[in-house]
C-alpha cells in the first residue's frame, strides 16, 4: 500500500482458507494471472502475474505467494492452524506478512482469525504497518463472505483503527480443464479508490475484474 489511501497491499488467500485436520501431508502449487490485482477492495497493479506454494500437515499449514506489482515484487508468507468438523464448523488461526522487493509499498504483518459454517465465512485481521521509517500505523480489517452455489459469492469488507474504508466484491468462478477463470465486480469507498472526480477528489470506484490459474 502507498499511503493510507492503498491500506493493506498483497493477497493470501491461502491464509484464509480453512484446512481439514487430515493426517497426509499435502504440498500444493499455484500460479495466476490477474487484469487488475486487487486485495481488500484495494487496486494493486493493472495487469499481474503471480505464484505461490503450500504445505499443509494435519491442520497446520505455511505457504509463499508472490506477485507483480510493478516496483518489484510483493512477497507474502504465512503459516497457522485450521480445522474443519464434520459439521460444517471450520476456524483458523495464522499469521501474515506482506514483503517488498521495490518501492512500492512497506511491510505488513498481521494475525489472521476465520471462522465458517456452511455458505458464510467470516474473517478479522489485525495488524501493524511499518509505514517507510515514519509512525508506525495500527489496523484491523473484517470481512464477510457468503457462497451462492454454483460458483457465484459475495463478499463485504471494511479497515478500522487507523485506516479506513470499505469495499463489496461480487464474483462468479469456475473451472474448465483443471483450469480456474473467474470474473468479479468491486465497488470500493473513497477511501479505498484510485479514483476522482474531475475536480481531482477521490470518488467511489468500480472495477470489473477477470482471472485465470491453476494449482496442482
Amino acid at each position: 500500500m502507498k499511503a493510507v489511501s492503498k491500506v493493506v497491499a498483497g493477497v493470501a488467500l491461502a491464509s484464509c482458507a480453512m484446512f481439514s485436520t487430515s493426517a497426509m501431508a499435502e504440498v500444493s502449487y499455484n500460479v495466476g494471472y490477474a487484469s487488475e490485482y486487487h486485495f481488500r477492495g484495494i487496486l494493486q497493479k493493472v495487469s499481474s502475474a503471480s505464484g505461490g506454494v503450500d504445505y499443509e500437515n494435519s491442520g497446520f499449514y505455511i505457504g509463499t505467494w508472490a506477485a507483480d506489482v510493478g516496483d518489484g515484487l510483493e512477497v507474502d508468507g504465512y503459516f497457522g492452524y485450521g480445522i474443519e468438523t464434520e459439521g460444517g464448523f471450520s476456524a483458523s488461526v495464522g499469521f501474515t506478512g506482506y514483503y517488498y522487493t521495490g518501492e512500492f509499498d512497506d511491510t505488513y504483518q498481521e494475525v489472521n482469525f476465520n471462522f465458517g459454517f456452511g455458505p458464510i465465512g467470516l474473517e478479522y485481521s489485525v495488524g501493524t504497518y511499518d509505514n517507510f521509517g515514519g509512525p508506525e500505523q495500527d489496523y484491523d480489517f473484517i470481512a464477510i463472505s457468503g457462497d451462492a452455489g454454483n460458483g457465484f459469492y459475495g463478499t463485504i469488507g471494511a479497515f478500522g483503527d487507523d485506516f479506513d474504508g470499505e469495499y463489496l466484491e461480487l464474483g462468479y468462478g469456475t473451472s474448465l480443464a483443471d483450469i480456474d477463470i473467474g470474473v468479479a465486480a468491486i465497488f470500493a469507498s473513497k477511501e479505498l479508490s484510485d479514483q476522482a472526480d474531475s475536480s481531482g477528489n477521490p470518488t467511489g470506484g468500480e472495477s470489473i475484474v477477470f482471472t485465470i490459474g491453476k494449482s496442482w
